[in-house]
């Protein structure tokens, strides 16, 4: 068999993250993804590129081990099959259950050691510290302070960023007001909010942080690949214009520009490196105006949800985990991405409407009229319905942006 097809990608998650890897491998390769979920998602419903598997149960344990055990069983001993996760909880069953995995899959990614250490938000930041990453003031905000009943201290102004430090455990919490994170400008609005957040049901700690000044455009996002023995073979920096106005979406992207910072390119390279790190990883960060720094939200452990950018730009996602983790090629040197391709994850009317007029907006608009642009979302070699359903999820954003959009 050729080298080309020795291989078969399995992706956990049916989402648009899936969808995009898929899109990478098949350009890639020319191989079509099996995933595993628990529903169908419009992201890949009607797609050709993904043989969609849907298992009840299968995001939680024992569902998730006894489903991959048994499809071990069906599969080809020719080939590698090569595990990818397109989800935070699906990474968490991953590191939980590695070395079980291992038997059949070809699994990069970072042990439970460093997965529990780095896959909390407080634990990232502890790492951050103890590595030279920048991130902002932060105050972690136990339960217990919550229902004390004391006056919590800040060590810094309003307005301040709350979320969630067990990103997972919030996928289940549900509360009238809930949103993925949360910016506060007074006092009263804190002190209301935290009581609810645990009356809710969530166990967990919070984060409290000072909020960094400016919009969406101020965000960086950064996608590696670090290989087996920590090298850090690809890595690529996007410029956010715009995010998701949706509560339980904020902090998903909607437009990137692409952009090159050897100063960010740097000091993520190095924290990857100098923690031993294995694996896609996806950072966020947010430009400080007050000291000039570029500072770190948190780390995902795995590609980012929109990192299809990556690939849009000439630095295919799939490739540097097949060199690696499939081929075993040596590593040479790390690739610094320098694209010159807008991704796009709304209509271009929305974008043009709701992006803030900046420097950055004009140099995007320059990509548009060149052509230079892409979507995840619509690839010309996938079926008619499944672009079909995707213009359509692209027309009802517009309904969200005017519900949703606050211009901070």
């Amino acid at each position: 068999m050729s080298e080309q097809v020795d291989f078969q990608p399995v992706l956990l998650g049916t989402d648009f993250n899936c969808y995009g890897m898929a899109r990478s491998f098949y350009e890639a390769y020319g191989i079509k993804s099996i995933a595993f979920g628990v529903t169908k998602l419009a992201s890949t419903r009607y797609t050709k590129l993904v043989d969609v598997r849907i298992v009840p149960g299968f995001n939680e344990n024992p569902g998730f081990v006894e489903t991959l055990a048994a499809f071990a069983k069906t599969m080809d001993p020719n080939k590698k099959y090569l595990l990818l996760s397109c989800g935070d909880g699906y990474t968490d069953l991953i590191s939980e259950h590695l070395d079980e995995l291992k038997q059949w899959f070809v699994v990069p990614y970072v042990g439970a050691d460093l997965f529990e250490r780095l896959g909390n938000k407080e634990g990232f930041y502890e790492a951050a510290e103890e590595f030279g990453l920048p991130y902002p003031k932060t105050k972690l905000i136990s339960r217990e302070m919550v229902e004390s009943g004391e006056p919590i201290d800040l060590p810094f102004d309003f307005p301040v960023a709350l979320k969630a430090s067990d990103s997972i455990a919030w996928l289940d919490v549900h509360f009238e007001g809930r949103k993925k994170a949360f910016i506060l400008d007074t006092r009263a609005e804190f002190d209301a909010l935290l009581p609810k957040i645990y009356a809710a049901g969530y166990q967990g700690n919070m984060i409290c942080q000072d909020f960094i000044p400016g919009d969406d455009s101020n965000m960086r996002v950064v996608n590696a690949y670090v290989d087996s023995d920590h090298n850090v073979r690809m890595i690529c920096l996007g410029h956010p214009l715009l995010e998701d106005p949706e509560p339980s979406a904020v902090g998903n992207y909607m437009v990137i520009l692409p952009e090159k910072n050897d100063q960010i390119y740097q000091t993520i390279k190095k924290f990857l490196e100098d923690i031993k790190y294995v694996g896609f990883a996806d950072f966020d960060l947010k430009y400080d105006v007050r000291d000039g720094q570029y500072k770190v939200f948190e780390i995902n452990l795995r590609q980012g949800r929109s990192s299809y950018y990556c690939t849009l730009n000439g630095y295919n996602l799939a490739k540097y985990v097949v060199e690696d983790a499939i081929y075993h090629r040596p590593f040479t040197e790390t690739e610094y991405a320098d694209g010159d391709q807008l991704w796009l994850s709304v209509p271009k009317k929305i974008f043009y409407k709701y992006a803030k007029d900046n420097e950055y907006k004009q140099r995007a608009i320059k990509l548009l009229k060149a052509g230079q642009y892409g979507t995840t979302a619509f690839d010309k070699q996938d079926s008619w319905k499944q672009r079909a359903l995707m213009h359509y999820a692209f027309h009802l954003m517009n309904a969200k942006y005017k519900q949703f959009f606050v211009q901070r």
